[in-house]
């Protein structure tokens, strides 16, 4: 894709997100993530005019020099999209694909943030992490972020969720709202899922195509694995396959969504088919109550 191309889909992304954002979710998105009361931020040298009440007597002794804490409201929270764009993320039949559908709901979560007043950061991975931006606010920022979901390809093809997590959980300083976005066609992030989740606050958004829930009747067909490359052929007249097929992928998906909820994260599954707008607006509206 060429720089002209690249900024006009970001430029069309931008109108198409930015709109939904401001008109449907930033009162939504502010009840179901609003912050709690001031946390503790730093602690730096003593300014002339500051309250004497926020000196750090600690680090005062230890440096010889007035040091006070600094807090901040929560209020001001910080977003963390983590989005896997591993080969099975570019797969689509309906219009769409995963990657594409993934990446407007990034738009919206940002432009959202912006609204309130967030930081916002983005973390792409595959088998590795290929890009990771620190959380800020503004425009600029979230138009970044965008350039680079649209337009950054994977080095490589598989997943490994679990390294991503455990480098989340490395990077992230302050509690934060992370949503992690993928097919989990993974295993072995049940354990850095848990312990991302005691510090910060995920929600899963789980993105499937049509076609990897139900096969059609088709006879024939070569089926090629989007991570490993392999190509295999299935008998799609076979009833009892098609059954197993769809078992398969209803197994993963009550699997994917008890993992989150054993950790304590909340969890969303969309169809690329399905009117993701709805469906985001009534899970925010279902947070906004429970908290």
């Amino acid at each position: 894709m060429d720089t002209t191309e690249l900024l006009k889909k970001v430029r069309k992304l931008e109108i198409k997100t930015r709109g939904l954002s401001r008109h449907l979710f930033t009162g939504g998105y502010h009840s179901a993530f609003k912050g709690r009361g001031m946390s503790f931020s730093e602690v730096r040298q003593y300014q002339f005019g500051d309250d004497v009440r926020a000196i750090d007597w600690n680090v005062t002794a230890r440096t010889g020099e007035p040091h006070i804490k600094i807090f901040e409201e929560e209020r001001e929270l910080t977003v963390m999209l983590l989005v896997d764009i591993s080969g099975s993320s570019f797969f689509g039949t309906s219009g769409q694909s995963k990657q594409e559908m993934l990446a407007e709901i990034c738009a919206i979560l940002a432009f959202s943030a912006n609204s309130n007043n967030d930081k916002v950061g983005l973390m792409l991975f595959s088998d590795q992490v290929e890009l990771f931006i620190r959380p800020k606010k503004g425009r600029q920022h979230t138009l970044r972020m965008i350039r680079e979901l649209l337009h950054l390809e994977p080095s490589e093809r598989t997943t490994n969720m679990g390294g991503a997590l455990e480098l989340a959980h490395n990077l992230l300083k302050k509690k934060s709202i992370c949503f992690l976005m993928s097919d989990f066609m993974s295993t072995g992030y049940e354990s850095p899922l848990r312990v991302l989740a005691r510090k910060h606050d995920c929600v899963g958004v789980h993105c499937w195509d049509p076609r990897e829930r139900d096969l059609p009747d088709v006879g024939l067909l070569p089926v090629r694995d989007a991570e490993s490359g392999l190509v295999d052929w299935v008998d799609t007249h076979d009833p009892a396959l098609r059954r197993q097929y769809r078992k398969r992928f209803e197994d993963n998906l009550a699997k994917t969504e008890s993992t989150f909820r054993r950790a304590g994260a909340d969890f969303l599954s969309l169809q690329t088919t399905d009117a993701y707008i709805n469906a985001l607006l009534q899970f925010f509206e279902r947070r906004a109550h429970v908290r």
